[in-house]
């Protein structure tokens, strides 16, 4: 029975550090895995076991991949003049679900955060500048998120390409339909007027 409790514990504790999951949901994840059948709960430790052994950073963009080059880099339909620059994959996968955007992309696996001790040099800035010289991208459309962090890394990557001839956007910022400017914050309303387009 000790046994059983310490193991109950170490399973609590692994979960506890997942983001977003704290202790009582954490205790609830570990008995709802002692509840379930056997086999659903081997499924969920083989399919963390497989998504660590086998998913890796494709080797063009670093999206995340099984195999060496990701299914976006492989698709011949994808617009080979357009490229967006995001700061994570999960960004890239919020993107594609909208099914608007079909160019091509690139992960920076981060953002330039010195606070935080992450400098360029830690991000995929160098594979990112290659792919531009090498490239036949029009358009580069800096994805990242609207934090003083992510602007600044777009600023940066920005300089960086001003030497290259294709053109430098970034996502446009304001207010989203349906919503009401009396309950709009101030930055938002602030970033709407600044990025205002011709009607």
């Amino acid at each position: 029975m000790a046994q059983l409790a310490e193991s109950v514990a170490r399973v609590i504790e692994e979960f506890a550090k997942l983001p977003g999951i704290g202790k009582k949901s954490a205790e609830r994840l570990a008995y709802h895995i002692l509840r379930v059948h056997k086999s659903e709960a081997l499924a969920l430790a083989d399919a963390i076991r497989n998504v660590r052994e086998n998913v890796h950073y494709c080797k063009i963009c670093y999206n995340l991949s099984e195999g060496e080059i990701c299914p976006i880099c492989q698709d011949p339909q994808r617009d080979p003049t357009r490229l967006c620059v995001v700061e994570q994959p999960r960004d890239l996968m919020s993107l594609e679900q909208t099914g608007v955007f079909r160019g091509r992309y690139h992960v920076l696996l981060g953002r330039i955060a010195p606070l935080d001790g992450i400098g360029p040099d830690q991000l995929t800035i160098e594979p990112l500048i290659e792919r531009v010289r090498t490239g036949q991208f029009q358009e580069i459309i800096m994805a990242t998120n609207p934090t003083v962090e992510g602007d600044g890394t777009a600023l940066h990557l920005s300089n960086l390409l001003a030497e290259f001839p294709v053109e430098v956007t970034r996502l446009a910022r304001g207010v989203t339909s349906g919503s009401i400017l009396e309950y709009t914050s101030k930055d938002v309303l602030a970033d709407a007027l600044t990025g205002r387009q011709k009607w």
